[in-house]
């Protein structure tokens, strides 16, 4: 078995960001930014300006006029919203598929893209910020990309242990590495410099008993953002939004369900919004 500090080294090795990106995430905690140089640092990356500027005229945001620059994109969307798109898109980019990888990357990405809809269509309605629980929910399941692109031989019976014991693919990695992705994805976004309720929610979108404790008002609750990618990811996996026909979808407490308090009305919105994102996001994140 590889060493968790082995794997945990490995992510320390991976290339950062790209610069503007390090920068975008530093703005997260900031309220003094200077948009105008921001745009135009963006915009010296032109596969990354395409991409964010693809995402912005997507049918999701409704615009009446195409914007054809980061700066114009950002009058009307707002910061935040080009903040996390350019973020979306870079960190798509930093995992390329590799045809001798025996990994299915493109059901990877839609469950990972279902996930960051399904959070940022939830968070309005449990208080939660919805770019920043986007960008969590793309990020939740990271972990397994290092896994399965930094030890493919290893990860082969990742594959074979999930298929032997039918369980989920946490409970097979930890079986077969003795670390799991959400510790190995909390490792990569504290590498990449993400903000600490994102490292968290990384970190935590698996357990259960915090998720029970701060629907029940424990007092050691989890963060609320770990609570909506906790509930997104779910719901990705419920709406089968990977496409795998072999996929399992996490139980859900009943303690959580209740806490969200959530009418017919609210399921049904949230859908629809995740679906329709959903799409456009695909288009344009899936490598």
């Amino acid at each position: 078995m590889i060493a968790a500090d082995d794997i945990i080294k490995c992510v320390r090795d991976l290339p950062s960001l790209p610069a503007v990106v390090a920068e975008l995430l530093a703005t997260m905690e900031r309220e003094d930014i200077d948009t105008h140089v921001l745009a135009a640092k963006i915009a010296l990356d032109q596969a990354l300006t395409a991409k964010t500027l693809r995402l912005a005229n997507s049918s999701f945001y409704g615009l009446q006029s195409k914007v054809t620059t980061i700066q114009q994109a950002i009058s009307v969307l707002g910061f935040h919203s080009i903040r996390t798109l350019v973020t979306a898109c870079s960190v798509t980019a930093s995992f390329t598929p590799d045809k001798d990888i025996e990994f299915d990357f493109q059901a990877f990405w839609r469950h990972a893209i279902g996930s960051a809809v399904c959070a940022r269509a939830l968070a309005p309605r449990l208080g939660v910020n919805p770019d920043t629980a986007f960008t969590a929910g793309l990020l939740h399941d990271l972990g397994t990309l290092v896994l399965c692109t930094r030890f493919p031989a290893d990860y082969r019976r990742v594959a074979a242990y999930r298929r032997e014991h039918d369980c989920v693919t946490s409970a097979a990695q930890l079986a077969v590495f003795g670390i799991d992705h959400a510790a190995v994805g909390a490792a990569l976004t504290s590498h990449w410099k993400f903000p600490q309720q994102i490292q968290a929610a990384v970190a935590g979108h698996h357990l259960a008993d915090q998720a029970v404790a701060q629907a029940t008002g424990g007092a050691r609750a989890a963060p609320t953002l770990t609570m909506v990618v906790y509930m997104a990811n779910i719901l990705a996996h419920a709406l089968d939004m990977s496409g795998q026909e072999d996929d399992q979808v996490p139980p859900l407490p009943l303690e959580v369900w209740q806490a969200l308090a959530l009418d017919d009305g609210a399921w049904d919105s949230t859908f629809a919004e995740a679906e329709q994102l959903f799409h456009d996001m695909c288009q344009t994140l899936t490598p």
